[in-house]
């Protein structure tokens, strides 16, 4: 590759082609039938007790939303559209609420992030701040890989917003890629690899930490309301934070190693004479400019408020959220002369947007018709957990459901509010330490990797197309059952030294 084929430009709102593989195209096939038979075998079933018609019709359109996303009949976002469509006419949410999801907070916080996104880009910061990782690590595919992990790490505790860490390093990733010879339009599994390492560790990272995301702190909400158990910040990390490096350890030798092999080619960068080019090209920029030293001063303030937020009551009076510190940051950008965007500069991909306000309506149609709440509550029902058990066999049912709950349940703080009260409900019962099962289990909430639905750093990273659906499904399933094999294992030893388990 050329210096001069390196783009460090994105432009995230064009949907970048590629040549589907032979199992992508019978998946596309097979998918649309399946979805609408999935999809009227639940809603014509007679409706169960305890679920309500609503429930029932938001449970058959998610189904044959997920459905459609994966096997991808149709554009992701399309599929969005024909959910919320099936929502409103077959009555499982109401109109309102349904279109009322493009206000939600999330989906504006996703677009301003990605306004912020492109003053690194247009400022060439992200060139810069990519050149010099490149240099400094880039002299193999793994230490690039190890290096973005370690990134990740530092930034999970002091940033509890997800689609911010995401946004954040998202350019420098791409050119990093690209450097590497992983484009859009022609990906390689370094690509891959890197894309994929990046969307777990902004996920697992966060339950290392109390505050890596909402979800954590309402869980240990619920523990000491319910179970009358105070979970400080320091106990929290202690018992996760090694859980969460030896996952991301083995998820960094499992995909270039085994699901995704690195070709010899493609573990060294791709520029013609090596590192002096990427030297010679830092060189060329200059010093650090103003526009750099502007799109600096702008981040490195928001990111200020992000990480700061518990503290605004104390000092300002009032609380400034994530959504109004984005919010101010781009009215800074937006500036004449202060800032450094025109609305024309502002690279916002809209059908992430759609897609991802399609998947929020599913996940909120669920939660409102207490339909998430009933598939919940009779799956545990159907295990038979009941007093008879043995408790290994609880927590292996509980965290094992609780890993993977993720792929039907979108919210991570819907499934904190929907089943960590069961869980501490199904402890008591049992006689057991609510602590022992809820605290394990809320761990697990925040590993939300195995499809670009599950989370808006997924599709943040999803719509860069450096990896299919498929991709994210095998990688996603595979880091989550290593993340089950190590939960148990932590459960006889590391838990129980620490008293958390019996």
């Amino acid at each position: 590759m050329n210096p001069a084929e390196i783009n460090f430009d994105t432009n995230l709102n064009v949907i970048p082609k590629r040549p589907k593989s032979k199992g992508e195209n019978r998946l596309k096939y097979i998918g649309f039938p399946l979805g609408l038979i999935l999809f009227l075998i639940l809603y014509l079933m007679p409706t169960p007790v305890g679920l309500t018609m609503e429930g029932q019709v938001a449970i058959a359109s998610f189904v044959a939303a997920l459905t459609w996303w994966i096997t991808e009949p149709f554009p992701t976002y399309a599929t969005s559209l024909m959910l919320m469509a099936m929502l409103t006419f077959f009555n499982g949410w109401s109109e309102d609420k349904v279109l009322g999801v493009f206000g939600l907070e999330v989906i504006w916080l996703n677009i301003l992030a990605f306004i912020l996104s492109s003053t690194l880009v247009k400022s060439q910061l992200a060139k810069r701040f990519a050149l010099w990782i490149g240099i400094k690590f880039g002299h193999s595919s793994m230490t690039i890989m190890g290096a973005f992990i370690l990134l990740q790490l530092f930034l999970a505790p002091f940033i509890p917003a997800t689609t911010a860490r995401t946004v954040m390093v998202l350019p420098v990733m791409l050119v990093i890629a690209s450097i590497y010879g992983s484009t859009s339009e022609k990906r390689n599994n370094f690509g891959v690899n890197l894309f994929m390492q990046n969307l777990q560790g902004i996920s697992i990272f966060s339950s290392g930490f109390i505050t890596g995301s909402t979800c954590n702190i309402v869980a240990a909400a619920f523990i000491f309301e319910m179970g009358g158990h105070r979970v400080y910040y320091s106990e929290w990390m202690i018992a996760m934070l090694p859980i969460t490096i030896i996952v991301m350890g083995i998820s960094l030798w499992l995909g270039p190693k085994f699901l995704f092999k690195i070709k010899p080619e493609n573990q060294v960068p791709k520029l013609k004479g090596g590192f002096d080019v990427m030297r010679k090209m830092l060189h060329d920029m200059g010093k650090f400019s103003i526009d750099e030293a502007k799109a600096s001063g702008v981040f490195l303030f928001v990111l200020f408020l992000w990480a700061t937020d518990r503290y605004h009551m104390g000092w300002f009076g009032f609380e400034i959220s994530a959504v109004m510190a984005a919010l101010i940051g781009v009215i800074i950008v937006f500036l004449p002369k202060i800032g450094l965007l025109k609305w024309n500069d502002a690279d916002i991909p809209w059908h992430v947007m759609i897609f991802s306000a399609g998947a929020y309506a599913g996940g909120l149609a669920l939660f409102d018709s207490g339909a998430a709440r009933w598939v919940v509550g009779n799956a545990f029902d159907m295990i038979g957990l009941n007093g008879s058990l043995n408790f290994w066999v609880v927590y292996t049912v509980i965290i094992t459901f609780a890993m993977y709950a993720h792929l039907f349940f979108t919210s991570k703080t819907m499934r904190s509010i929907v089943m960590i009260p069961i869980v501490i409900a199904i402890a008591q019962q049992m006689g057991y330490d609510p602590v022992s099962l809820a605290l394990p289990a809320a761990f697990t909430l925040t590993w939300v990797i195995t499809l670009p639905t599950n989370a808006k750093p997924n599709l943040i990273l999803y719509s860069t197309g450096q990896f299919s659906i498929s991709d994210n499904l095998k990688y996603g399933l595979s880091v989550a059952t290593i993340g089950v094999i190590v939960m148990l294992i932590a459960g006889v030893t590391w838990f129980r030294w620490l008293g958390i388990t019996p």
